[in-house]
């Protein structure tokens, strides 16, 4: 199955058929819907298949820290047990669940007023997130050099890879994490962008 999106090449904007700098993308698994992070939009847009107008979810296009606003949206998580996207919401400092249908999201992890910090409810510029099965939450903490965990239902997080506040090239240490995801063991990968390499971390 192909998904054909067509968006006006190199222009941007924030009608139905165009983005600015669009980030993250997620995939509805039965509908083959895509959402998108319309990261400069500050909103969610979806579309669905071989549509090349989408549909404005969630965000009101003005950045913002209540619940019914985003702040540079970029990772971007489809939750097929909630039918909810997870969104890393990156310059407000935290990571919301915005369940389809509805008008306001929930608070995952970090700073509901958008402050940032190392402490462990805190977050400095998020960027990307993944969920177990279990629904524990793993997100890429970029700023702040860490991948962190949080198990379901907490805001509490562990880093569990690379060491707050401290960037380094060794084995243990990350510099500015784009990008988490988990192999079927549940091991760990890390997109360890200012190391230009991949790292392995085994499961928490």
């Amino acid at each position: 199955m192909s998904i054909i999106v067509c968006i006006f090449i190199g222009i941007s904007g924030n009608v139905t058929n165009q983005l600015y700098i669009p980030y993250g993308i997620a995939l509805h698994p039965t509908t083959s819907t895509l959402y998108i992070s319309d990261y400069g939009n500050h909103r969610i847009m979806s579309y669905s298949s071989g549509a090349d107008n989408g549909t404005l979810i969630f965000g009101s296009g003005e950045l913002g820290f209540n619940n019914t606003q985003l702040y540079n949206p970029v990772g971007l998580h489809y939750d097929a047990f909630t039918n909810s996207l997870i969104i890393a919401n990156h310059a407000a400092n935290n990571v919301v669940r915005f369940v389809l249908g509805t008008n306001n999201w929930k608070l995952l992890a970090g700073s509901p007023i958008g402050l940032s910090g190392i402490t462990s409810d805190r977050l400095n510029r998020p960027i990307d997130i993944t969920l177990d099965s279990m629904g524990n939450l793993y997100v890429a903490d970029r700023n702040s050099h860490r991948i962190q965990f949080f198990p379901n239902g907490q805001l509490n997080g562990t880093t569990i890879a690379g060491v707050t506040g401290v960037n380094g090239t060794n084995a243990t240490t990350l510099e500015r994490p784009w990008s988490v995801k988990l192999d079927s063991q549940l091991n760990i990968y890390v997109a360890d962008a200012n190391n230009h390499r991949i790292q392995k971390f085994l499961r928490y």
